[in-house]
C-alpha cells in the first residue's frame, strides 16, 4: 500500500463573518493551502476531493462538496460530501489518505467548511442538537453544553478533577490562542477569568466552552509515487484510526471516557508504529474544557484519572513536555464545526513544517490529531511523522505547476 504524504493546508480566519459566505470562506483556505505547496500545484493535478460539513442553518444541504470546489475552479474533480458531526472534515482527511493507499489517486484535497453565526442562538442550538441522540436527548431538551457537563460531573466524582483543573485548559489554550492569528478568541485570560464566569451548564462556566465559528480548512495529500514533486520535506501519514459508538450518553457504559477516541487512538498508534511517549505535540478535540481532559487519557498522555493535575503540572502547555492545542484549539482557536477536523491537521502541518510562527515547537517530528463527533459517537485519529533527509524531485510528468489556479488565497 502507497504511503500519504501531507504537501500543503491551509485555513481561513475563524471567527463571525457576516460578509462571508461558505464559498468565500473555502475559497480562502484552499487558495491558502494551494500557496502553502512548496513546489506549487495546479488544480488540474488534483484527482479526488473530500468536504466534510454538517451545514447548520440549512444552507446547500445536498452537494455543498461540489459547490465550494467548483468555486474554486476544481471543474470536474470529484467530490464527496462527508458528514460525521464536529468529525466531519477529520473524517474528510481520513478518506483522502484511504484513497490514496488504494491507488485510485495521487493527489487528494480533504476540507471542511461551516457557517454558523448567521442564525439565531436557538437556531445554532437545534442544529448541534441534531448531531446527539435525537429522541431521548435533543428532543427532551438536552443540549451538548448539558451532556459534556454530565460528563464532568461524573469525572469530578470518580477521580477528584476540580473547577480549577478544567480552567487550567482554559487558560493554557486561550494563551496560545493569542499567537493564532487565525483564532476566533486570541486573547489570553486568567484563572480567575475562567473559573468565574457565568456557568452555562453546572460544573462548566462560559471559558469552559467553545464558541460557535464560521470557517474552513483545506489540507492537500499526495502519494509517494508523486510527492517528491510538490515538497522535498515529506510528511507523512504514518498512521490512521477511526471508531465509532452509540450517538447517545446515556447508551454508554461511561461518562468519564470517549471509547470511540480510546480504539482510535489505538489503531492510529499502531499503524504508525508509535506509543503516545513518542509524540511531541497533539492537536485534541476540546469543544468543552472537560473533552480536552478525557483527551488526554482517552489517547494515554497520562492514566485514567490524572489529567487534572496532568494539566495543572504544566505538561500540556506549549513548553512543557508534551504541548497540547498549541493553535488554541477549539476553546480559542474557534469550531466551525465541518471544518475542525482539517483545522487540527492544518496546525500539525505548520508544526511539522516550522511555520507555526509565534507558537512554533523546537524541532517537532511527530503530530497527533483527535477529532469527536457529536459526545463520541465518532472519532478520527491521525498520526503525522516529518521525515529526515527528503530528497527534492526531478520534473514532473503530470503538467506544469505553480501558475495560478481558481481558489482564492488569504
Amino acid at each position: 500500500m502507497t504511503e500519504a504524504y501531507l504537501i500543503g493546508a491551509g485555513q481561513s480566519d475563524f471567527g463571525s463573518f457576516p460578509d462571508e459566505s461558505y464559498r468565500s470562506l473555502f475559497a480562502t483556505a484552499y487558495g491558502a493551502a494551494h500557496d502553502s505547496v512548496p513546489n506549487g500545484i495546479e488544480a488540474a493535478e488534483i484527482d479526488e476531493a473530500y468536504v466534510g460539513t454538517l451545514g447548520v442553518g440549512g444552507r446547500q444541504l445536498g452537494l455543498p462538496g461540489p459547490a465550494v470546489t467548483e468555486h474554486v475552479g476544481l471543474d470536474g474533480v470529484p467530490c464527496t460530501r462527508v458528514e460525521n458531526a464536529c468529525a466531519a472534515s477529520g473524517y474528510a482527511v481520513r478518506q483522502a489518505v484511504t484513497a490514496i493507499k488504494a491507488g485510485m489517486a495521487d493527489v487528494v484535497l480533504a476540507g471542511g467548511v461551516e457557517v454558523m453565526t448567521d442564525v439565531s442562538g436557538d437556531a445554532v442550538r437545534f442544529w448541534l442538537g441534531v448531531s446527539g441522540e435525537t429522541e431521548w436527548e435533543r428532543l427532551s431538551g438536552t443540549t451538548f453544553a448539558g451532556v459534556y457537563a454530565q460528563m464532568a460531573s461524573a469525572h469530578m466524582d470518580e477521580h477528584g478533577t476540580t473547577a480549577e483543573h478544567l480552567s487550567h485548559v482554559a487558560v493554557k489554550n486561550h494563551a496560545n490562542g493569542a499567537k493564532n492569528p487565525h483564532a476566533q478568541l486570541g486573547f489570553e485570560c486568567s484563572l480567575e477569568d475562567a473559573m468565574s464566569a457565568p456557568t452555562v451548564a453546572d460544573p462548566l462556566t462560559l471559558y469552559h466552552c467553545c464558541p460557535t465559528t464560521d470557517g474552513a480548512a483545506c489540507v492537500l495529500l499526495a502519494s509517494e509515487d508523486v510527492v517528491e514533486e510538490f515538497t522535498d520535506d515529506r510528511i507523512r501519514v504514518a498512521g490512521v484510526g477511526a471508531a465509532s459508538d452509540a450517538v447517545g450518553l446515556f447508551q454508554r457504559d461511561t461518562y468519564t471516557s470517549v471509547p470511540a477516541s480510546r480504539e482510535a487512538a489505538q489503531r492510529a498508534y499502531a499503524m504508525a508504529g508509535v506509543a503516545p511517549e513518542d509524540l511531541d505535540f497533539a492537536e485534541v478535540h476540546d469543544c468543552f474544557a472537560i473533552a480536552e481532559l478525557m483527551a488526554y487519557e482517552d489517547l494515554g498522555l497520562c492514566e485514567p484519572g490524572e489529567a487534572g493535575e496532568f494539566v495543572a503540572s504544566g505538561a500540556t502547555a506549549i513548553d512543557g513536555e508534551l504541548p497540547v492545542n498549541t493553535s488554541g484549539g477549539l476553546k480559542s482557536k474557534g469550531h466551525p464545526i465541518g471544518a475542525t477536523g482539517a483545522g487540527q491537521v492544518v496546525e500539525a502541518f505548520k508544526q511539522l513544517s516550522g511555520a507555526a510562527g509565534g507558537r512554533q515547537l523546537d524541532d517537532p517530528r511527530i503530530g497527533l490529531t483527535h477529532n469527536v463527533g457529536g459526545s463520541g459517537g465518532a472519532a478520527v485519529v491521525h498520526v503525522f511523522e516529518r521525515e529526515e533527509g527528503g530528497s527534492s524531485g526531478g520534473p514532473s510528468d503530470r503538467g506544469a505547476r505553480g501558475s495560478e489556479n481558481g481558489g482564492g488565497a488569504a
